[in-house]
């Protein structure tokens, strides 16, 4: 056989088709490249492939088939965590508020109390003088007709603000509210008491504007 033969010389087609007939092209892509579907006739099996586009690669991208927008429920949720956050964050600014605002009147009140119990401990402190005076009178059986009244409602006006008076005879001395002017000995006393009273002692509840000033006799 010479060279030219053997170039001049077609293969036939394995199908026995003649070399003459012309090439046709069948698609065997599983997706379509126009709707991005799967077709009817691709296997079931082969589901994944047709996901991805078949085994050449078609043109349509298969990721547009997907839709990647949050749905509505979705976005509810995140905007109802958000409301929720938001209510949390103004309900213990509220409650700082409101233990600032507290602690304030409490402290407010306080004030208030101390500046008017000093208020009332300045008068008294003024009014001492008067009141001893008024005192003796008493003692010395002084005081009668309008005097005595007058008296009387200066010593229900003291209570109306809390002023007590204190110091008798035959009380225990106390150094906290006695003043000791004197002090003598008796060998049948058992303790310190008080048995002359110079001067009443003043208090606005536990706070002693002036100490009783008093005699007393105790043991030898």
């Amino acid at each position: 056989m010479t060279s030219d033969e053997t170039q001049g010389t077609p293969e036939q087609p394995e199908d026995g088709r003649s070399g003459d007939a012309p090439f046709q092209f069948r698609d065997k892509r599983k997706v379509d490249p126009t709707s991005g579907e799967k077709r009817p006739d691709a296997p079931a099996s082969d589901a994944a492939d047709a996901a991805q586009g078949g085994d050449d690669g078609g043109a349509t991208d298969p990721l547009e088939a997907l839709d990647f927008e949050p749905s509505a429920e979705a976005t509810e949720d995140s905007e109802l965590l958000a409301a929720k956050a938001q209510a949390a964050e103004n309900l213990d600014a509220l409650q700082r508020e409101r233990a600032s605002f507290t602690n304030y009147r409490n402290r407010a009140l306080r004030d208030q109390e101390a500046a008017r119990t000093q208020g009332v401990q300045d008068v008294l402190a003024a009014l001492l003088p008067m009141l001893d005076d008024v005192e003796r009178a008493k003692q010395h059986a002084e005081l009668s007709g309008p005097m005595a009244a007058i008296a009387e409602k200066l010593d229900a006006s003291l209570a109306k603000f809390g002023v007590e008076r204190f110091g008798r005879v035959g009380e225990e001395f106390d150094p906290t509210v006695h003043e000791a002017l004197m002090h003598s000995t008796d060998a049948e006393a058992e303790t310190t008491t008080v048995n002359l009273v110079v001067e009443p002692g003043y208090r606005i509840g536990d706070k002693v504007v002036r100490a009783a000033r008093v005699g007393v006799v105790g043991p030898e």
